[in-house]
């Protein structure tokens, strides 16, 4: 499995946004909308072996935490306007204080926080944290089950950072440039495809 967490630290935690404004007044979703569409679609097809969890921090509702598990997915286009539909519709769901509600098939929401995520994911993988003092990733061995962390347009807040820490997380850049949080999911598939690639002509 390959693991996806990333921060919205403005993202609306209410679904009474309009679909037409997703960066301004769903707090930057739009963000967020591109990273669940790089970490799923290939061309004709979806990466079913990975689960994303976006952290939505904004507004007096937050925090929660929409799950996207590419096992069960269904009614993902390629488009924002569709992804962030899906997650709006989450947002509507009456939550318990504890677990999980399906919204659609593969779509969880939940009030889980940044560092509940942290410790429900800690038993699944390696963490990864990605960013752009690290490792170089051509130099890194990545882990089997790798959980990768990473922030919307902002870089992870010291508590967050803190949080992870706890973890022992990997540490590594993709490459000499700053990425967009979109671009760097589809940087990390494609280091670690080329490598499975390779492993298996052998």
């Amino acid at each position: 499995m390959r693991y996806f967490v990333i921060t919205g630290h403005r993202a609306a935690t209410t679904g009474d946004f309009k679909l037409d404004d997703i960066t301004g007044g769903a707090g930057r979703l739009d963000i967020l909308c591109r990273c669940v569409n790089s970490s799923f679609f290939l061309s004709h097809n979806l990466r079913r072996d990975v689960d994303v969890y976006l952290v939505l921090q904004g507004g007096d509702a937050a925090p929660k935490t929409v799950r996207f598990c590419g096992g069960e997915m269904r009614y993902l286009n390629p488009d924002e306007r569709s992804t962030s539909s899906l997650i709006r519709n989450a947002l509507l769901k009456k939550l318990p204080e504890h677990g999980e509600v399906r919204a659609s098939p593969g779509v969880y929401i939940s009030r889980m926080s940044f560092d509940e995520v942290l410790a429900h994911l800690s038993d699944k993988g390696t963490f990864v944290h990605l960013m752009e003092d690290g490792t170089d990733c051509r130099e890194y061995v990545f882990p089997e089950d790798p959980i990768f962390v990473l922030g919307d347009d902002r870089d992870l807040t010291s508590e967050e950072e803190a949080s992870l820490l706890a973890y022992g997380p990997d540490r590594i850049r993709l490459g000499p440039l700053s990425l967009h949080a979109d671009h760097c999911i589809i940087v990390a598939h494609n280091e670690m495809d080329r490598r499975q690639a390779a492993d298996q002509s052998f």
